[in-house]
């Protein structure tokens, strides 16, 4: 059976469903093309956004220095307590009497070497230390420096256990400062203050270079050691500022430099000053 389109009355060929279909595939095609294009200026828009958000970036990261790594801080020594110090230097410590004179004197060396003031053992016939641990032994004189009123003693006998002290170095005023001695005869005393002064003057003009300090000493005390925060020794306390004449402590006293204690020798006038 042959097929072909009918024809109404007058003989037209009916085309309307071929036309409608043709309409619906025209627009079909149309809605296509305006969403490739839509599409197409989306991604043309996200790439230019992320052409500039990455050249902004990269520009930002040429400008910005690196960041460099921070220093660390270098740990300054910490000070100790009066009661460490004491605790440190006190198996250094030593009591010294030179027939009635009383004073102190200080484990310098390895050997036993003892440093003191020289008033303390000036002209004495016998000198006895005690040490720390209760050990009783004479002592000669092998140096003395009376212009900086330093002695240096040597044991005949030593105990089991020798504890030189730590030797310090330069002083700073403000410093705080710990003194052991004997004063008044009160063995292993401790008193704290601070540096007062440096290169001082006795009040007789004998004594030069000296640390002020007002760390409380009294008679007794001569020839002991002036530490410093950590428990080195700074000085050799020789005298006292004696504005009453009677001996009392009034606030300040002077310590020989430890250079200079370790360095001096000689003979001279004997160092001035009230000598405790």
């Amino acid at each position: 059976m042959a097929l072909y389109p009918r024809s109404n009355d007058d003989g037209a060929v009916q085309q309307e469903p071929q036309t409608a279909v043709a309409a619906e595939n025209r627009g079909t095609v149309a809605r296509r093309a305006r969403w490739f294009v839509v599409g197409g200026a989306v991604l043309v828009v996200v790439a230019i956004l992320a052409y500039w958000l990455g050249a902004a970036h990269g520009g930002d990261a040429t400008a910005a220095p690196a960041p460099s790594p921070t220093p660390t801080p270098t740990p300054t020594a910490t000070g100790l307590d009066a009661t460490e110090i004491y605790q440190r230097v006190s198996p250094s410590v030593v009591v010294v009497r030179a027939g009635e004179s009383l004073g102190t004197g200080v484990i310098a060396a390895e050997d036993g070497s003892i440093l003191t003031a020289h008033h303390v053992v000036r002209n004495a016939e016998e000198i006895t230390l005690t040490f720390a641990d209760g050990t009783r032994a004479r002592a000669t004189v092998v140096e003395s420096d009376p212009r900086r009123d330093i002695a240096t003693l040597r044991p005949a006998r030593l105990p089991e256990v020798v504890v030189p002290a730590t030797i310090g170095g330069a002083a700073e005023i403000g410093a705080p400062v710990v003194a052991i001695g004997n004063p008044l005869g009160l063995t292993h005393s401790v008193s704290t203050g601070v540096i007062s002064g440096l290169n001082r003057t006795s009040t007789d003009g004998r004594l030069t270079g000296l640390i002020q300090f007002d760390a409380a000493v009294n008679p007794g005390s001569s020839g002991g050691p002036l530490l410093d925060a950590q428990g080195a020794v700074i000085g050799i306390v020789v005298s006292i500022a004696d504005p009453g004449g009677d001996e009392a402590f009034a606030g300040i006293a002077f310590a020989v430099p430890i250079g200079e204690a370790l360095g001096g020798q000689g003979d001279g006038p004997s160092g001035g000053g009230p000598q405790i």
